[in-house]
């Protein structure tokens, strides 16, 4: 399992990311408080609060690939 903070400041970022993450068959979950949502839910990230930091996990720790196309949004 892999941690990180994210940001999405644009609907374009939105987009751009879970373009990406549907491209992998593991779950990758995204949380902002006590909330929770997929990250291949486009409808699901804009429930969450985008003005701060957003935890992205994921559920393997293989996963280099997937990394390098969301650098991007690390923080």
């Amino acid at each position: 399992m892999k941690t990180f903070d994210i940001s999405l400041k644009s609907i374009n970022d939105v987009k751009d990311f879970v373009n990406i993450v549907n491209k992998y068959d593991f779950d990758v979950d995204l949380s902002s408080g006590r909330y929770i949502v997929d990250a291949k839910s486009i409808m699901g990230i804009f429930s969450l609060d985008l003005s701060k930091p957003i935890k992205l996990e994921t559920q393997v720790d293989d996963c280099g690939n997937f990394i390098e196309e969301i650098k991007r949004f690390i923080i």
